[in-house]
């Protein structure tokens, strides 16, 4: 039977997120210490752990037929690899930054500048784009120092929460890109392949739509049922069930994580009660 050759990065938090969303699906992996190389035990598929600077041209060449990657690597290295799915977690941006010092008004600040970067593909699009001409030192590694040591007068690299920025007298005055995690697509994946690719994506898709959702069970007086049911838009209709005490239902539904608070405070102006939410392990709509 064929096998899905999944890479994903060999350390750090991509490697814990991308581990763990695979647990959520339900695929148990036999991981050993320091292995580049797994297989699932309840699902064909094998894991293969890389650098993610190298997973882009291991999905070129076919060696394995998906990986979950950031979506900044695969724009820098990655061109013409279809993204099947867009993940939600490990998300940051690619940024322009320059000593705090310094005064900025636009983009056009940057001509004749020196921009130390890793990711030089990025920057050479985006600043074509924008008309700006740049002396580009690509450096593989911490190029935060760059500017302390007079190597650049910038630089582009990835920011999450902006203390490293902050660490090393930098402000961030550019955001070129925003990534994410990403599950990307060999070009030459093989039509049985492509079915199990799609199997996965099912339980990804089910995982994903849990962790954006909350489910709800409230009571309500029954004239009140038609307008709250409005306010529950995310399935088809919620699920009533009348109470003991006459006159009043539960519902039953689903709300969007990120509208929560928003969501209860209209419920209870209409006539809600004993309102109770909890989160959703998956969803399949």
């Amino acid at each position: 039977m064929k096998k899905l050759k999944i890479a994903i990065q060999k350390s750090g938090r991509l490697n814990e997120d991308s581990l763990k969303i695979l647990k959520d699906c339900g695929i148990s992996i036999d991981n050993g210490i320091d292995q580049l190389k797994a297989a699932a035990r309840n699902f064909p598929l094998e894991v293969f752990y890389l650098r993610n600077g190298d997973i882009p041209q291991y999905l070129r060449d076919g060696v394995v037929d998906i990986a979950i990657i950031g979506e900044n690597v695969l724009i820098e290295k990655g061109a013409n690899i279809t993204i099947a799915e867009k993940l939600g977690f490990s998300k940051c941006k690619v940024s322009l930054a320059i000593p705090k010092s310094e005064t900025y008004t636009s983009v056009q600040d940057f001509e004749g500048k020196r921009i130390a970067t890793s990711y030089p593909e990025t920057v050479k699009a985006y600043l074509k784009e924008k008309g700006v001409n740049a002396e580009l030192h690509i450096i593989n590694g911490s190029v935060e120092i760059a500017p302390n040591i007079g190597l650049a007068d910038a630089i582009c690299d990835i920011v999450s929460s902006g203390s490293t920025l902050f660490k090393n007298n930098l402000k961030e005055v550019e955001v070129m890109l925003q990534s994410e995690a990403v599950l990307a697509v060999s070009p030459k994946i093989g039509a049985e392949e492509q079915q199990l690719l799609q199997k996965l994506q099912f339980r990804i898709q089910s995982v994903l739509t849990a962790r954006t959702s909350k489910y709800i069970l409230l009571n309500a007086p029954n004239d009140k049922i038609e307008a709250i049911s409005k306010i529950l838009p995310v399935l088809k209709s919620p699920t009533i069930l009348p109470l003991a005490e006459k006159g009043w239902s539960s519902l039953h539904s689903v709300i969007k994580k990120e509208d929560f608070w928003d969501v209860i405070d209209e419920l209870k102006q209409n006539g809600a009660e004993g309102i109770l939410v909890c989160p959703i392990e998956k969803m399949v709509l």
